[in-house]
Parts: structure tokens; C-alpha cells; sequence
């Protein structure tokens, strides 16, 4: 039996349909996306993260 569990992901800059498609390449059956909240990024953190 199979057991649905779920996940909550934090992304930079990517497509609810980019996601899926790349979790599904990685052989991870998707069964829906949904999108909680959207926050704008301090500019130290963008510069931080990219390095």
C-alpha cells in the first residue's frame, strides 16, 4: 500500500511546473504542488546563497 506524505520545499526563482517535472525526473511520483506563500529575498541573502 502506498503511503502519501508531504513535503514542504523552498525554492529560488522556480516554476511550480519546473518543480514537479524535476521531482518526477528524479523517479518521485508527484501527486499535486500547491503554492503556500510567496517572500521577497534580502538582497545579502540572494548574494550569500549564489556563492
Amino acid at each position: 500500500m502506498a503511503i502519501k506524505i508531504n513535503y514542504m520545499v523552498k525554492v529560488v526563482d522556480a516554476k511550480m511546473t519546473d518543480l514537479k517535472k524535476a521531482l518526477e525526473a528524479g523517479g518521485i511520483k508527484v501527486s499535486s504542488v500547491i503554492e503556500m506563500y510567496k517572500e521577497e529575498e534580502k538582497e545579502t541573502e540572494a548574494n550569500s546563497s549564489s556563492q
